[in-house]
């Protein structure tokens, strides 16, 4: 699908309306054909569609839509048996559990997702990371380390599956994603070096062009964590340094998974050891008026799991 691999490039709004237009055609198709084969394409189309309105839902910090979506895109992949279109479903309804505060449920759920037939190593890849975030917010960092083993381990190489690998784009997850994921786990477990490191690998990978599929989806938020480990070494003119690009960011494109990660940074800001010094509540200001022109806090949606560490 097209709109998957313009995904990193096309204006969330923009995504919600042609992915919602995919999905309306899709299902008038289906009630206009008894095709049999026909009926798989469009179910697969639909399949698509709504996994991609549940994917820019969640951008857009829209819980409940993003588990709608989400759960249409699963059973519209069981109607046909397509395993790695319910995976990347069950994926994103992992990520809307720990969000809303439900990390053991999390976990279930890609434990569920890692079940299904025909999955690629990228499928799995993405299935691990998100599980190692849910330990993470568990505070299980055995566990959390397990699952970012499996991160390496199921590197693609090997496996390949259609969605994942050869329609890519937002369903895709590389090395840059990868690693900004697994930092994010880092942080999660209070392990700034660790944290450090991923980030700044993740944003080498997409400062030498080789990754290009979801820049600004990994690049903000990889930044964001990179300045988070740096704070939580005391390091503010780092930090503020690491943030310098994510203040460039046109609102339109300030979604959920950046906002969550700046709140989480301004709370490392309230450390009684940056208490009163004026580069840290010029940078605490900053992310407040960053996140305020947001269409995240503009509809209202709220972070609970940014607290969180």
């Amino acid at each position: 699908m097209a709109l998957s691999r313009a995904y990193a490039r096309t204006a969330p709004a923009d995504v919600f309306h042609e992915a919602r237009g995919l999905l309306q055609r899709a299902q008038v198709g289906l009630e206009r054909t008894r095709s049999p084969e026909q009926h798989t394409r469009l179910y697969y189309a639909a399949a698509q569609a709504s996994a991609l309105l549940a994917a820019v839902s969640f951008d857009l910090g829209a819980m409940a839509p993003t588990v709608s979506f989400a759960r249409s895109a699963a059973q519209y992949g069981r109607t046909i048996d397509n395993g790695p279109v319910q995976a990347y479903a069950y994926g994103v309804l992992a990520f809307a559990a720990f969000w809303s505060g439900r990390p053991a449920e999390a976990v279930r759920l890609t434990r569920t997702a890692q079940q299904m037939g025909g999955l690629g190593d990228t499928a799995r890849r993405r299935l691990y990371a998100i599980e190692a975030r849910a330990h993470g917010h568990l505070r299980a960092e055995e566990q959390a380390q397990r699952a970012i083993r499996g991160t390496d381990e199921s590197a693609p190489g090997g496996l390949r599956d259609e969605l994942h690998d050869d329609i890519g784009g937002e369903f895709a997850f590389d090395d840059a994603r990868t690693a900004m994921s697994n930092a994010t786990t880092a942080l999660l477990l209070r392990d700034p070096a660790t944290a450090e490191a991923y980030a700044s690998y993740a944003l080498a990978l997409l400062a030498d062009g080789r990754e290009t599929d979801v820049p600004l989806a990994v690049s903000g938020p990889a930044a964001i964590d990179l300045a988070r480990a740096r704070l939580m070494r005391g390091e503010v003119e780092g930090a503020e340094e690491a943030l310098a690009p994510v203040f460039r960011v046109a609102p339109m494109w300030r979604g959920s998974g950046m906002l969550e990660r700046l709140t989480a940074a301004r709370l490392e800001l309230t450390r009684p050891q940056f208490r009163g010094a004026p580069t840290a509540l010029a940078l605490a200001d900053r992310i407040e008026e960053f996140s305020a022109l947001s269409p995240v806090r503009r509809l209202g949606a709220q972070s609970p799991l940014a607290l969180d560490g």
